[in-house]
């Protein structure tokens, strides 16, 4: 049986819009870095997750609120993956968020987010 190489992008969006974080943290690599970029986690001071637990609580956070997930724009090729992702909660508070993915050996290494959201 071989290594998988490949980024399964599809399983990927699959498991978001499933609200699955169980098969989202088992595509990232055991060294993966996610950065956060949005109103509070600004491009000078990002949010980065630079461990496996960190990265675990921020799925498990994000797919264990109500809300739904639509992931759009796929694009992938041997280095990275992007896609977007359009969230909306149960009181109407819509979400947006664009992603790049870089990929070794098949697996997320990096990953960085840009996320805006509708004020209250």
């Amino acid at each position: 049986m071989g290594t998988i190489t490949t980024f399964d992008l599809d399983r990927f969006a699959r498991a978001a819009e499933e609200r699955d974080a169980a098969t989202q943290l088992s595509m990232y690599g055991p060294n993966a870095v996610v950065t956060i970029n949005n109103k509070l986690s600004q491009p000078g001071s990002p949010r980065v997750l630079a461990t496996r637990e960190q990265i675990k609580a921020w799925l498990e956070d994000m797919y264990g609120r109500d809300m739904t997930h639509s992931v759009k724009h796929r694009v992938l090729d041997d280095t990275g993956a992007a896609y977007t992702q359009a969230c909306r909660y149960q009181d109407g508070t819509n979400v947006l968020c664009a992603t790049v993915i870089e990929l070794d050996g098949g697996l997320i290494a990096g990953q960085t987010v840009l996320e805006v959201w509708d004020e209250a």
